[in-house]
């Protein structure tokens, strides 16, 4: 199996050109039986990607733009989403193993409650998304993504990496971020510092740390003071 390694954090990407394995062209993603295995999807512009109940197995999603993508309780094993528009993406309820999302535009999405195992989300844009309830339970990397204001609530991020990402008013709220490696990313003005307890960062970061609580805290400067009477 192919993998990536990002410092202490390796991921298992899925094998899609290994000999023998053929991926047939499918028009659509819809099926009655709610799985799809073995499938080459995209190329199209569609105003709705509605999936629920549905396993999507081995396969591989590219150059998709959807204006409005919801996937509920949905399975994905192996599937790579390569140069997609999922703006305003809706994930909920989800199990996603050995996926990665790469050149893709998920700006505004909303992921809840997701499962995410061996996950690589490579060069995406991801401004303004909401990670809520999300769960690393196996190795998980954002590698060179956008994640301007992008929001994390109630997040087990334990063990996963960002790497050479933008973070730029990205929010922390409460969660479990023990391990999450921050190493090589810009930290100045991340918001909710105080709840990233036990991530492994770089010495030269520490100040970056401290400029963020500090402008979080919105303290005062005593030498300031006498210029603002």
């Amino acid at each position: 199996m192919d993998s990536i390694t990002f410092g202490r954090v390796t991921v298992t990407l899925p094998t899609l050109d290994e000999p023998g394995l053929y991926l047939s062209n499918v028009a659509s993603l819809d099926s009655a039986r709610g799985i799809f295995q073995d499938f080459q999807y995209g190329d199209t512009d569609l105003r709705d990607l509605d999936l629920s109940d549905t396993s999507l197995i081995t396969g591989r999603v590219r150059g998709l733009r959807a204006d409005r993508v919801q996937l509920d309780k949905v399975r994905l094993d192996s599937v790579e989403f390569d140069t997609c528009d999922l703006a305003t993406a809706r994930i909920a309820d989800s199990k996603l193993s050995r996926v990665v999302f790469r050149n893709c535009k998920i700006m505004g999405a909303s992921l809840t409650g997701v499962a995410l195992d061996n996950v690589l989300f490579e060069n995406c844009k991801l401004d303004y998304a909401s990670f809520e309830q999300v769960r690393a339970t196996g190795p998980v990397a954002f590698s060179k993504c956008v994640l301007t204001e992008a929001s994390f609530t109630g997040c087990d991020l334990t063990g996963a990496v960002l790497d050479a990402c933008t973070l730029r008013l990205a929010e922390f709220g409460r969660g479990k971020y023990q391990g999450l490696d921050l190493r090589g990313n810009d930290l100045t003005s991340l918001r909710g510092v105080a709840h990233l307890a036990k991530v492994v960062i770089d010495r030269a970061q520490q100040s970056e740390l401290a400029e963020a609580l500090i402008a979080e805290l919105d303290v005062t400067f005593g030498d300031t003071l006498n210029q603002r009477r």
